[in-house]
């Protein structure tokens, strides 16, 4: 089984997202769902599949912090 957390977009640039978990950034492909900076998002495959409300994504991001 496979744990999605959620991250925060902190940049967008031709359908070419910069996703902070934490302290690390990574890129992800944002064709399919349409982002800006602040929106919490989930990755899958490098792909941007959906949005997350940022109270939700903040809850479970705390928790995942909680539990490692």
């Amino acid at each position: 089984m496979c744990y999605t957390i959620p991250g925060k977009v902190i940049e967008v640039r031709n359908n070419r997202a910069k996703v902070k978990y934490n302290e690390e950034i990574r890129e992800a492909d944002s064709s399919l769902v349409k982002v800006k900076p602040g929106d919490y998002v989930v990755v899958q495959a490098k792909f941007i599949i959906s949005k997350v409300p940022e109270k939700e994504a903040k809850e479970v991001i705390r928790l995942w912090n909680q539990a490692t």
